[in-house]
């Protein structure tokens, strides 16, 4: 099992990134998929996720309008495209298969993590 994320890097505020995630076919099959980020002291925070056909995605507040999941079954990849990005969307960005076929914004929803890849948006 495994879940391979990449793409982070340095943007300045109010660019855009897109970051990916790869997943072993085990991993991916059925299962719904989700984005989380952790910034330097504080917890773990839902982002974004997206259900196993894609039909349902759902978003924290704090990046609604602004970030978009999505995936890509036949590659086995799902990603996440930032854009007005801010300063506080700095964080390490984990990606995350959930125990089921829906998206959750629960933490404890997903089973299999990422290493995680690091944005960071400068001012």
């Amino acid at each position: 099992v495994q879940l391979q994320a990449s793409g982070g890097g340095l943007v300045q505020a109010g660019g855009s990134l897109k970051i990916s995630c790869a997943a072993s076919r085990r991993t991916f099959s059925n299962n719904g998929m989700g984005w989380f980020r952790q910034a330097p002291g504080k917890e773990r925070e839902f982002v974004a996720a997206i259900s196993w056909r894609g039909g349902s995605t759902h978003y924290a507040d704090s990046v609604k309008g602004r970030f978009t999941i999505s995936r890509d079954n036949a590659k086995n990849t799902v990603y996440l495209q930032m854009d007005s990005l801010k300063p506080e969307d700095t964080a390490v960005y984990y990606c995350a298969a959930a125990r089921s076929s829906y998206g959750s914004s629960i933490l404890a929803d997903y089973n299999y993590w990422g290493q995680g890849t690091l944005v960071t948006v400068s001012s």
